[in-house]
């Protein structure tokens, strides 16, 4: 099925939960955060959330730097 992420349509499984997709990715839970469909979820959100078909995912990644 497709979903937007960061504005570009992305094949997932049916059935997977947003925690399937991060862990997929290899993405540090640390330095994420994620929007789904305009809710900004907590980290222990996403082992509930399950991707359905034109859902929309923001991943904000964090970032260092700076003087």
């Amino acid at each position: 099925m497709k979903i937007q992420i960061n504005g570009a349509s992305e094949e997932v499984d049916e059935g997977a939960t947003l925690l399937d997709y991060m862990k997929g990715k290899g993405f540090d839970p640390a330095l994420v955060s994620v929007e789904h469909n305009g809710r900004i979820l907590d980290k222990d959100e996403w082992s509930a959330v399950i991707l359905r078909s034109d859902d929309e995912l923001e991943i904000l990644f964090f970032m260092g730097g700076g003087m």
